[in-house]
């Protein structure tokens, strides 16, 4: 899952970001509320944490503007200790949660992830398919109750795969949700994933869509 980040502290957001790649995510930063607005505006994500004590732009300019613009994205707050009136504004202007400072990791990934699941109509943190049991909050995938051993980025795909059955997914799209900026993109890297997985999971879980990309039957 590709997440935005902006926060303007270097110390929270480089913790933040670690933190949340290791949990599963692909993450891309910001560290003012100009570039996060734009970033936010021109790329898709499938989820926003956003500090409201924002250079240049305010948090709450920029989600205001996001929804103004029809920019349907799950967004959540980061927001100081004790300051209900800004988890208020910032509920008021868009935001679908909000996490107050200090946090842990695994709380802002577990709503990250709550997050995801409710935009895509999905209620539970398990997601299941065709015998493939995907807890997301666990990291753990199953296949006819059989533990499957994955990779970071094997996981990562088939987390997107899972809350998109049935639908077209194109190979830049899973570019784009299985790499964090920076990080070096091999040409053939999705070919190699989604063989990985049909191997694992059947060879008729993913299909190809020749000129489209990929769909999960």
């Amino acid at each position: 899952m590709r997440i935005l980040l902006i926060e303007d502290d270097p110390e929270i957001a480089k913790r933040l970001a670690e933190g949340l790649y290791s949990a599963g995510f692909a993450v891309e930063r910001a560290d003012n509320g100009a570039d996060g607005y734009i970033m936010g505006t021109e790329e898709t994500y499938d989820a926003v944490v956003l500090d409201l004590g924002l250079p240049q732009m305010s948090g709450l300019d920029v989600l205001r503007k996001w929804r103004a613009g029809g920019h349907k994205m799950p967004v959540l707050v980061l927001t100081a200790r004790g300051s209900w009136p800004e988890k208020v504004d910032g509920l008021n202007a868009g935001a679908d949660d909000y996490i107050t400072k200090p946090f842990h990791i695994p709380e802002v990934a577990a709503r990250l992830n709550a997050l995801i699941r409710r935009s895509a109509g999905l209620a539970s943190a398990t997601l299941t398919h065709r015998g493939i049991t995907l807890d997301t909050g666990a990291g753990m995938a199953l296949l006819d109750g059989q533990p499957i051993e994955l990779t970071a980025k094997e996981l990562r795909m088939l987390n997107y795969f899972m809350h998109r059955i049935g639908r077209v997914v194109s190979q830049a799209e899973l570019t784009e949700h299985l790499y964090s900026l920076g990080e070096s993109r091999e040409s053939n890297t999705i070919e190699v994933y989604v063989s990985r997985l049909r191997r694992k999971f059947g060879a008729d879980l993913i299909k190809t869509i020749r000129g489209l990309g990929y769909r999960m039957d």
